[in-house]
Parts: C-alpha cells; sequence; structure tokens
C-alpha cells in the first residue's frame, strides 16, 4: 500500500483528459497503473460527455486515481488547461484518452529529469508506436537522432522546416509542472498544433532529452481530435510556422520558413491518406 505522503505529493502526474472516451479509455487507464514506476497519481478529467466514463473510472479501486467532471464542456483547450492545473506532481504527463504507455515509460523518462539538476532540459519525449482502432501496430516513429539531449533551438528549427510535429503527441512527452506555470497553458487557437505549439514554448526556454525507444502507442481512430481536424491541418501548421517565426530566440531562416510552408500540405495529405487506409 502506498504511503499518505506518496499519495499527497507524487514525483509524477498522468493526466488523462477524457471526452466521449469509454472505448479506449480502459486500456489508457491500466497503462498508466501497470507502470514500474509507482509514485504517481492519475487524473482523470472528463469534459462533461456523460457517456458512462464516470462508471467505469468507479470500477477501480486504486488511490492513486482521481476522477474529476467539468460541469459545462471546455472543449479540449479548456480540458488540458484544468488537466495543468489539477496535477499535484513534480512532472507532468498529458496522456490522450485513446493511447497506451509501455510499462517502463514513466520511470525511463523521469530519470533524464531527475538527474537534470541544473534543470536545463525542458521536456523528455520518446519514440511511438502508432496502432490502429484494435489496437494492431502499423508503424513506429520517432525523432531523427539518437537517445540523448537535443538542443531546444535545434529541435524547434528541425520541426518548422519538416513542416511537423516531430516531438510527438502528448502521451510520449514529460515536463515539470513549474515550467509548465512559468510559460502558460496550452494554445488551441490554431487547433491541430496545440501540442507542438507548447513544445515549442518549452524548448525556447531550455532543451529536450529523446529516447530512441518506442514507449507510448498513439491510437488512431475515428474520434481523433487530429482526424476531425482533417484538411485544416496544413493551413493551421502554415499559420504556426509564421507564430514561431516570430517567436523571439527562435531564430529560423528564410529558408526554414519556407521549406516549413512547402512541406506542410504535403505532410497532410499523406496522413489523410494512411488514416483513410487504416479506418476502412
Amino acid at each position: 500500500m502506498m504511503s499518505s505522503a506518496i499519495r499527497s505529493q507524487p514525483l509524477i502526474s498522468v493526466c488523462i483528459p477524457a471526452y466521449r472516451g469509454k472505448a479506449h479509455l480502459r486500456a489508457a487507464i491500466d497503462s498508466v497503473l501497470s507502470q514500474t514506476f509507482s509514485n504517481l497519481e492519475l487524473v482523470i478529467i472528463d469534459d462533461n460527455s456523460r457517456d458512462g466514463t464516470d462508471e467505469l473510472v468507479a470500477s477501480y479501486a486504486d488511490p492513486r486515481i482521481r476522477f474529476l467532471r467539468n460541469e459545462v464542456t471546455l472543449g479540449p483547450e479548456g480540458n488540458w488547461n484544468r488537466c495543468l492545473g489539477e496535477a499535484r506532481g513534480i512532472y507532468f504527463k498529458l496522456l490522450p484518452q485513446d493511447d497506451t504507455l509501455d510499462s517502463t515509460c514513466l520511470a525511463k523518462q523521469v530519470a533524464p529529469l531527475e538527474a537534470d539538476v541544473e534543470t536545463q532540459i525542458s521536456l523528455v519525449f520518446c519514440a511511438r508506436h502508432i496502432i490502429n482502432p484494435a489496437g494492431k501496430r502499423i508503424m513506429s516513429r520517432g525523432y531523427p537522432g539518437r537517445t540523448g539531449r537535443v538542443s531546444g533551438r535545434e529541435a524547434i528549427r528541425r520541426s518548422i522546416r519538416r513542416g511537423t510535429n516531430l516531438i510527438g503527441e502528448p502521451g510520449g512527452v514529460m515536463f515539470r509542472k513549474a515550467l509548465a506555470q512559468r510559460i502558460g497553458g496550452f494554445d488551441a487557437s490554431l487547433g491541430y498544433v496545440v501540442d507542438v505549439d507548447y513544445w515549442v514554448r518549452l524548448l525556447l526556454v531550455g532543451d529536450g532529452f529523446y529516447l530512441d525507444e518506442a514507449l507510448v502507442s498513439y491510437r488512431i481512430s475515428g474520434g481523433a481530435w487530429s482526424v476531425a481536424i482533417g484538411t485544416g491541418q496544413s493551413a493551421a501548421y502554415r499559420k504556426f510556422v509564421d507564430r514561431v517565426a516570430a517567436l523571439p530566440g527562435a531564430g529560423l531562416t528564410g529558408v526554414d520558413i519556407a521549406l516549413g510552408k512547402l512541406r506542410a500540405p504535403l505532410n497532410t495529405l499523406l496522413r489523410l491518406l494512411i488514416y483513410r487506409i487504416l479506418l476502412k
């Protein structure tokens, strides 16, 4: 049994912002509770979906779980930011309701942050498996580099030049709660890029640490937000490129900007083609 000290002040907060997510939520919860690293809390916030999520969560007796439900629907930005606000851990991970963690994910991601006594690392990220709605592995993705420290500016520049989010989806990222309080909340004004927008803001004040191991599985499903946004993805990313170019310290060149805007629509077409094939 966990001590009251651990329960009241966990090292890691894993937060699941749920909305009509009952179909795959149990798999996400189980993947957190089966971690080899146990000093954690799991915060599940249902965005007023009324789909039986509360009954599903109530079937668990693990004291590390906290369940909250918004009285009104806040949308992704509002619910993600409530997750940030409710988290009590030193480190924070946002886990989408459709995704799952490898059992060693938290232990392997928290280690570089705990060793970073000078707090120069803003986030730890990892490779990820892409799975279909049934959980079958389709492919794997990762950052173009080996395990280790990555310059924050270089990670930003690479993502912009590739016209895509090289850091990855939220489930594959961990960062300090104190740093989140410093840079502010998630901003979904450009929709699809809400996650990479946040990674850029984190990387502007520190470096990344990449783990070249797939420690999270990202599920492609018809209900996934990135699928629902569809063809608006490339337009959002092009606007995002302009936003990053205007940030002090980003250091983007004209070539970086041009390549990002050119590749964004090509990435969107490829992504939608893959989704269409896999979701048949």
